[in-house]
């Protein structure tokens, strides 16, 4: 039994691809978050250290701050706390005064010119660094805020220190060029940081040649599916299953798929065959038989009714036998067209003509008409022997059917990739619960003839002509459909691959 569709999405390879996926994009985020939070709280000790530094840098200018006039000498006490990479800076804000903008520079470590104060002041201002100074008058501090000096340098701003006086707002501003920052959180992100570059680039590789394995195993196996295919359709060639194959896993499997087809093309030829010698063989008695009748029937005298009817009877049974070796080997060639239905290109179109111009006589002595709707150049592949075995039994069928003045339809059309074959009749149709049955083996709703019996009428009809015309069709990868037509009648779809 196949698997239900739900079960077949869970066991493909194309979901354990997308599973893959998944897994392959969802680990960086949750690593690359992992880091991130581990760089915060790294970030976090940093600045709460360097806060803690700009604290007691306040706290040991406090006094110096308070005095009455501390202008003489913060300069010089300034000194004793920078150093190369700790740049400090001292704004004053008198009080009453709420602008940013009415900040101004006191003193620096290093001591740099009252011109570059200045034109920091206005790079400060421009930048929106100042925001956060006068922030910190009122205790909400920013801190790690970078910038650029009106040099060109690249400063992290680290700490902010408020000291509040009589006189007004004083701010001790502690930064660190970025060069002496590199290698910490403060001066770049992390998915900047040398290591987690290394780590994402070894991740990549490693995802791309995991992905890269699973689908040239995928391939492989989609390769064996085409080449199935084209078996199938007859589009293969020469080609072979270990000739395609590229995976040496699978040579093993290539090889058997190989000598498969290989037994199956024998078995069909070999039943060919045999079917062929069976009939040969069977027939020629037959034919003897039939023939040793002929002086039995002049000898008997026509007053004889007991010779006459034994002769009758023998006659009956020799055409029944000689119906019954035909419908046999009909059976054994449908069966080989299963194992290995011929492909060639065929003009369906050409085909349909042909053999509607032949049944021509046949259906006007039967007093119908025949209507066709060919489309032309509709060509597929399959065999012209096939083709027509399949047209006929479905054509006999609806002329022995067929009320006189009946009307027989024949239509070809392209659909896509399909060529659609109608045949529609007008006789009395089949019952709806019937119509899968008539195309099982040994089935028929055929009404006796008048003046026979039902076993003289499955005799005549033995019910394997639209087993046949299914089994054929479904061997070149097509499919039948039996209909009940609206105004009465039997509809016959049958869609047959189109050639490439």
């Amino acid at each position: 039994m196949e698997a239900p569709p739900s079960r077949r999405v869970e066991r493909s390879l194309a979901s354990k691809l997308i599973l893959l996926i998944i897994v392959f994009l969802a680990v960086p985020v949750a690593l690359y978050q992992t880091f991130k939070e581990s760089e915060q709280d790294r970030q976090a000790l940093l600045i709460e250290a360097t806060q803690e530094r700009g604290r007691l840098v306040g706290l040991g200018l406090r006094p110096i701050l308070e005095q009455k006039d501390p202008l003489l000498t913060i300069s010089d006490e300034l000194q004793r706390f920078g150093n190369a990479n700790t740049r400090l800076k001292v704004l004053f804000r008198p009080a009453g005064q709420q602008d940013q903008k009415s900040f101004f520079f006191v003193a620096a470590s290093p001591v740099v010119s009252s011109e570059a104060l200045q034109r920091e002041q206005q790079e400060l201002q421009q930048q929106g660094i100042f925001d956060s100074v006068s922030d910190a008058c009122t205790g909400n501090v920013t801190h790690a805020r970078r910038y650029r000096d009106p040099e060109g340098h690249d400063e992290i701003l680290t700490s902010i220190t408020p000291v509040l006086t009589p006189a007004g707002c004083w701010m001790i501003v502690l930064s660190h060029p970025l060069e002496s920052l590199l290698g910490t959180s403060l001066a770049e992100p992390v998915w900047m940081r040398f290591e987690v570059r290394v780590a994402a680039g070894i991740y990549v590789v490693m995802a791309v040649l995991t992905l890269w394995v699973f689908l040239s195993v995928r391939r492989g196996i989609l390769r064996f599916r085409r080449l199935a295919r084209d078996l199938r359709t007859g589009d293969a060639g020469d080609s072979s299953f270990g000739s395609q194959n590229e995976l040496v896993e699978l040579s093993g499997v290539a090889e058997e798929f190989d000598r498969l087809i290989q037994t199956l093309r024998a078995s069909a030829d070999g039943i060919r065959n045999a079917a062929e010698d069976n009939a040969h063989a069977m027939k020629t008695p037959i034919a003897i038989m039939r023939q040793s009748l002929e002086p039995l029937k002049r000898i008997v005298p026509t007053v004889e009714t007991r010779g006459r009817r034994a002769i009758a009877v023998l006659e009956n049974s020799i055409d029944r036998l000689d119906q019954l070796v035909s419908t046999a080997r009909r059976m054994d060639e449908a069966m080989a067209e299963l194992l290995d239905p011929p492909r060639q290109r065929v003009d369906l179109s050409r085909l349909l003509k042909r053999m509607m111009v032949a049944y021509g006589s046949v259906i006007e002595s039967r007093g119908l008409r025949l209507g066709t709707e060919l489309e032309d150049n509709v060509v597929v592949r399959a065999s012209e022997d096939l083709l027509e075995t399949v047209v006929e039994n479905i054509v006999d069928n609806s002329i022995s059917v067929s009320p006189k003045g009946g009307r027989i339809s024949v239509s070809l059309h392209r659909n896509r990739r399909w060529a659609d074959l109608t045949i529609v009749d007008e006789g009395p149709g089949v019952p709806a619960e019937d119509l899968e049955r008539i195309f099982e083996r040994r089935f028929s709703n055929r009404p006796p003839q008048p003046g026979n019996d039902a076993a003289e009428a499955n005799a005549v009809h033995a019910g394997i002509g639209l087993w046949i015309v299914r089994r054929n069709i479904e061997a070149i990868g097509g499919q039948v459909e039996a209909q009940n037509g609206s105004a009465g009648g039997l509809v016959m779809k049958i869609q047959v691959p189109l050639a490439a």
